[in-house]
């Protein structure tokens, strides 16, 4: 139950982390996805690094890791593109909207390949959870015809399916800090082709906002990476709507947003749904004892 615990608490600092990455991402002004998305990885890079050193946390010497590796990076850094891509492209609460399916992938995937099985209430509160989210980001009809909808769902997926994959690393003894070293390294290989043919020149504050973007994005790299490596994804995804809470707050705070009714509605429901979860999960561990 310790375990859980933890894995709830490292969600909740990834989703402000991210937040707080959003935030950032937004103040940097109008620069091509890729370039923010490399200053993204690369700044994750520097400190998985850093942490490797200091611990010798190296790899575990599986070999059968090294697919699942590839698998996770590969999709982790689809989803941050497609995702990307979307903000650009899209009303930032519809692609908000669509990059919010990755707890959903997550489950799924992970009864795919982890064979997690799902409990039907485990669902029914994840799924409230997600329409709690529906009442904030009020999605328009724009998802179903933009070409750019899409695209944010794969990034969607894209995530869902590196996160199961972060479990199944953490099952196999591989350690958290060379899981987000090796993603990020990747990420930074796989954009940096497009960097060189796309760069745009950028002021001193616009780099400074990257950077922090890049600071925050690997602490919630490095959370929900110990937070999969703790928890199954059915038990703990639901604590990553708190993200929204984080937004809303950061919104208000920086660029003066006030959420509506409906919205408040929606944060009312997400906490609800969190609660819930938990109840339910300290009652199944109750009754094992």
């Amino acid at each position: 139950m310790k375990r859980k615990y933890l894995g709830i608490l490292y969600i909740v600092i990834s989703a402000f982390c991210f937040a707080l990455m959003n935030m950032f991402v937004r103040l940097s002004g109008d620069l091509p996805s890729v370039q923010k998305s490399f200053f993204r990885n690369l700044v994750s890079l520097v400190f998985a690094l850093a942490i490797l050193y200091k611990n010798k946390a190296w790899f575990s010497g599986k070999r059968e890791n090294i697919k699942y590796l590839l698998l996770r990076s590969a999709a982790g850094t689809v989803g941050i593109l497609c995702n990307y891509y979307a903000i650009d492209r899209m009303v930032l609460s519809d692609a908000s909207m669509l990059n919010k399916m990755s707890p959903f992938f997550a489950i799924i995937f992970s009864y795919f390949i982890l064979r997690e099985k799902i409990r039907p209430v485990q669902g029914i509160l994840v799924a409230g959870a997600f329409m709690g989210s529906l009442l904030i980001i009020k999605p328009t009809a724009a998802i179903f015809s933009s070409p750019a909808a899409l695209v944010g769902l794969l990034g969607g997926l894209g995530a869902g399916v590196a996160y199961t994959y972060v479990r199944v690393l953490g099952e196999k003894g591989e350690k958290g800090p060379f899981v987000v070293f090796v993603f990020s390294a990747f990420s930074c290989m796989a954009t940096l082709p497009l960097l060189i043919f796309e760069f745009h020149p950028m002021e001193g504050i616009q780099l400074i906002y990257l950077l922090l973007a890049g600071l925050s994005a690997a602490g919630g790299q490095f959370s929900i990476t110990a937070a999969y490596f703790h928890a199954p994804a059915k038990e703990i995804s639901v604590y990553d709507y708190s993200q929204i809470l984080f937004s809303a707050a950061i919104g208000f705070a920086v660029f003066g947003q006030i959420p509506d009714v409906w919205s408040w509605i929606g944060y009312f429901i997400i906490c609800m749904m969190a609660l819930l979860m938990f109840l339910f999960n300290l009652k199944k561990e109750n009754n094992k004892d």
